[in-house]
């Protein structure tokens, strides 16, 4: 679990992740567009240190290797840490910082 707060603790892997979120099975590719400033070898970096923590895998198409999100570790981490009990608050917290965040 340790390693998942670890890659999740870097905002270039959360900018993966939620580009993953956004449309499942990417190309590396097409993972550098979340990441404009960094070479492609430190998106290759980061997709490392995701897979390693569970949170993405990769399947071969062709000559293609193409990344999906693992939402598992996350969702372990939520039960984990989040009881039943406080889940109504935390969801309504969440819901205000977004709305709060908006533009």
């Amino acid at each position: 679990m340790e390693e998942v707060f670890r890659a999740l603790a870097d905002p270039s892997r959360r900018a993966l992740l939620d580009s993953l979120r956004m449309r499942d099975g990417q190309a590396l590719s097409e993972l550098e567009e979340a990441l404009p400033g960094m070479t492609r070898f430190g998106v290759m970096k980061h997709l490392r240190v995701l897979a390693a923590a569970g949170l993405v895998t990769t399947h071969r198409d062709g000559r293609r290797k193409l990344h999906y999100l693992n939402p598992v570790p996350i969702r372990l981490i939520h039960d984990r840490w989040i009881s039943r009990f406080a889940e109504p608050l935390v969801g309504r917290m969440a819901d205000l910082k977004t709305r709060l965040e908006a533009p």
